[in-house]
């Protein structure tokens, strides 16, 4: 994977951690931007995934959502990667709740929830750059800690 993948995701990564550890007062202050920043970071998530195929991402949207449109073209002869689709949807469910509801009492929570989507699938995503089969039973993380077993395993012998 390219430098600038590996930057993309742990930039992305920052940004959520900030908008986990941020008070209820901040996340509601700035909802609807937050909530279109969440998904801003799920298009970056994605563009990294193909910009490390090669291929360059698309403006088209589905269903009005940039987002959609590149998981769409992401998972384009990789069945694996269909395992992020919900992950995706869930993504612009959480956007769609703190647009359609900004003052909604609940808008902090819905803005962590959402982070926490986020995280899912720059994880699912980075597994995947790490491990080419990873997703092929959901997004489990199966070939990862078998990969960490063998090299514990090789370092004690």
């Amino acid at each position: 994977m390219a430098d600038i993948g590996i930057t993309s995701l742990d930039n992305v990564a920052m940004r959520l951690d900030g908008m986990l550890a941020a008070s209820d007062a901040a996340l509601a202050a700035a909802a609807a931007p937050l909530a279109k920043e969440l998904l801003q970071l799920g298009e970056t998530i994605l563009e990294t995934w193909l910009a490390a195929h090669g291929e360059i991402a698309t403006d088209r949207k589905v269903e009005t959502f940039r987002l959609l449109a590149l998981h769409r073209q992401g998972a384009r002869g990789d069945a694996s990667f269909n395992a992020c689709r919900e992950t995706c949807r869930e993504l612009v469910y959480h956007y769609n709740l703190v647009c359609l509801e900004p003052g909604h009492a609940e808008v902090a929570r819905r803005l962590r929830l959402g982070a926490m989507v986020a995280r899912h699938l720059m994880l699912f995503i980075g597994g995947k750059l790490e491990v080419a089969g990873l997703g092929d039973f959901c997004c489990a993380s199966r070939p990862l800690r078998q990969l960490d077993a063998s090299m514990q395993a090789n370092e004690t012998v």
